[in-house]
C-alpha cells in the first residue's frame, strides 16, 4: 500500500516562512503549486507544505520521525536554527522542537541514541 502524505502549516507570510522552511529542512520547496504554498517533499510521497492562512498561523503540530536523527538535529543547528526545546521520552524515543516564524510546532523525532 502506498501512503501519500501531505501534512500542511497555516503561515501568515509565504516570503519568510519559506526562508525559514528551507533552513529546517536543508533546501527549497520542490515546488510551488500556487502564489499561497510551498511545498518540500521529505521522503517519497511524504510533504510538508506551508500554506497562506494567517487566521489559523501559528496552530500547526507536525512531528517528524527520522532514522538520522542526530545529524539531522546538528545539520538544523549548522544552518542558524537551535531547537526550542528537546524531549526524550520514557521508551528512549527522542525529539526535538522547533517553532516557526509563526509560532507553529515542528518536531523531529528518533529512536534511543
Amino acid at each position: 500500500m502506498t501512503v501519500d502524505l501531505f501534512a500542511g502549516v497555516p503561515i501568515r507570510d509565504l516570503a519568510v516562512s519559506t526562508a525559514w522552511y528551507e533552513r529546517l529542512l536543508g533546501g527549497p520547496p520542490q515546488f510551488r503549486p500556487n502564489g499561497s504554498e510551498a511545498v518540500w517533499e521529505l521522503a517519497e510521497h511524504r510533504y510538508l507544505y506551508v500554506d497562506v492562512r494567517p487566521e489559523h498561523a501559528g496552530h500547526a503540530m507536525q512531528t517528524v520521525f527520522v532514522e538520522d536523527f542526530d545529524s539531522r538535529v546538528a545539520a538544523i543547528a549548522a544552518r542558524g536554527l537551535e531547537p526550542a526545546a528537546r524531549e526524550t521520552y520514557d521508551n528512549g524515543v527522542r525529539k526535538a522542537i522547533f517553532h516557526d516564524p509563526d509560532g507553529n510546532e515542528i518536531g523531529f523525532g528518533g529512536a534511543p541514541a
